[in-house]
């Protein structure tokens, strides 16, 4: 989705940043990052493609830049009396390097769910580390109870003029080093990044057009653009943790309505093409927060070409364990691979017909569980250079009397069903009965029995499937057998526990082979 901004022609807010970023002391720790030409997008694109090397710092992340700024503009006696924030990541390092170049006391607060290689970056730098709560909206709560408790400095993480001007050294910088650009793409979080981009380049080169890019799942700024205020998400989506935000800052949404052009939207399996376009063209493994700029750089350019186009890569901070799933996903946000579920006829001949109309095609994956005498449905994976060659595929299907439906972009199939063994229910139980939902529960030892626990023995479950990313969430799948009387029983229990469920019983992969 591309939303556009109607800017409210005015610098009111913005005004300010352009004295606080020249002032910025960024440089005591940050690096002047390069601006790298992407050849290879360049040429698959049609337009010159620059990355910004925001993960070229050293903590790999333009954090940081804020973080620095803030802590060293802090009087001495805040400085002596120390610092305390509240981060799963990249600000946690910022901060914690901050800290140890200044020599100011630091206690970050962390998830217990945070990856130990970047725990391990914190203490490093010599800064304290506090493992309390499950994500960052308990740690966070935590740190600030302490910060009013030791009367220590709570660093925000965006939400603040010196963070914000701290980041917005990029703009300084992109437009030092290249002012004749189209189009600026940056990574949106809380916010900070863009606002602080923005109020610099629009108030210096106002024909260059700047973006936002959000996570399709947790699009805070695009709900408050829609809502004219500030909107707290219910549901964000944590795979991108770097920009896993409910609600877009303050003070950066008022810049960000003056000085940004739009917002653009994109998918996980986007976000993860766009990290092994980073790959390609650079050997740097971004984290998929620091390949979100170019995610939608790409959406943007499939209608125009020759243009220069710019996206920050804002961060390399990547779990190792993550890969595995990046490349997977990374197919389908390339349209390199499509998911089918075809029925076919449950007799002799069928499979070798079907295979017939693949022909040359490659074959990716092909799962099959005999559901009943008459008819069953195939879980087929697609090689596809590109859409004109899948059309191939769809028509030859439908020459040939196959029904088939796309789940390539079915997060069921993808997440779950893909992964799993087994098949449709018994046909002795009460299939009727069953419902199915989606949930998340934090990575850490004992996370499935405590899930279990607090679910408890009143409801039968009847189907189970965890999916650990390589984050600090893990994706469950959980069919429930519904005989309550009560019409709305079930939905009172889910919602007394501590989990966010979302119903999924209607799902078409579902239907086809689980149910």
């Amino acid at each position: 989705m591309r939303l556009k901004i109607k800017k409210s022609g005015s610098f009111k807010f913005s005004k300010k940043y352009l004295g606080l970023i020249s002032k910025s002391k960024v440089y005591d720790v940050a690096d002047k990052t390069p601006i790298t030409f992407a050849g290879n997008l360049s040429s698959k694109l049609k337009n010159d493609v620059y990355l910004k090397r925001e993960d070229m710092q050293p903590i790999f992340s333009f954090k940081i830049r804020g973080a620095y700024n803030k802590i060293a503009n802090l009087s001495s006696q805040q400085q002596k009396m120390g610092v305390i924030t509240a981060s799963a990541g990249n600000h946690a390092q910022g901060v914690a390097n901050a800290c140890k170049k200044l020599k100011v006391p630091c206690l970050i607060v962390m998830p217990v769910t945070a990856p130990e290689i970047k725990v391990k970056s914190v203490k490093r730098f010599g800064s304290k580390v506090l493992l309390h709560g499950d994500n960052f909206d308990q740690s966070s709560k935590k740190a600030r109870q302490i910060a009013r408790e030791q009367r220590l400095e709570f660093i925000e993480a965006f939400d603040d003029p010196l963070t914000i001007a701290g980041q917005g050294t990029i703009g300084k910088e992109i437009l030092d080093e290249n002012n004749d650009l189209d189009v600026i793409f940056v990574p949106v979080g809380g916010g900070g990044l863009l606002a602080g981009v923005g109020a610099w380049v629009a108030q210096n080169k106002k024909d260059i057009k700047i973006y936002g890019v959000e996570v399709e799942d947790s699009a805070c700024l695009v709900e408050a653009i829609k809502s004219d205020k500030r909107v707290r998400l219910r549901e964000v989506g944590l795979f991108a943790d770097g920009v896993a935000v409910e609600q877009i800052g303050k003070n950066n949404f008022d810049v960000i309505r003056e000085c940004v052009d739009g917002v653009i939207t994109v998918s996980i399996d986007e976000l993860c093409a766009a990290v092994k376009d980073i790959f390609e063209d650079t050997r740097v493994l971004s984290e998929p927060a620091g390949a979100l700029a170019l995610a939608g750089l790409k959406k943007y350019a499939t209608k125009i070409t020759n243009k220069r186009l710019l996206a920050i890569s804002s961060g390399a901070n990547v779990n190792f364990e993550r890969l595995s799933y990046i490349v997977e996903r990374s197919e389908v946000g390339e349209n390199r691979e499509k998911l089918l579920s075809i029925k076919i006829p449950e007799r002799p001949g069928s499979f070798l017909k079907l295979c017939k109309v693949f022909g040359r095609s490659q074959i990716t994956e092909f799962n099959y569980r005999f559901a009943n005498k008459i008819d069953a449905h195939v879980l087929v994976g697609i090689k596809t250079e590109n859409e004109d060659a899948f059309k191939k595929v769809k028509t030859m299907l439908t020459k040939n009397k196959f029904k088939f439906s796309d789940l390539t972009r079915n997060q069921i199939s993808n997440d779950h069903l893909r992964h799993m063994v087994g098949g449709h229910k018994s046909i002795i139980s009460e299939r009727d009965s069953e419902r199915l939902y989606r949930c998340q529960f934090p990575v850490r030892p004992g996370a499935l029995m405590g899930f279990l626990k607090d679910f408890g023995s009143k409801w039968n479950i009847s189907l189970f499937h965890y999916r650990n990313l390589g984050a600090a969430f893990a994706n469950v799948l959980i069919g429930i057998e519904d005989k309550s009387k009560s019409a709305n029983a079930l939905e009172k229990h889910l919602k007394s526990l501590d989990y966010s469920f979302i119903e999924e019983t209607d799902n078409k992969a579902y239907i086809d082979f689980l149910r």
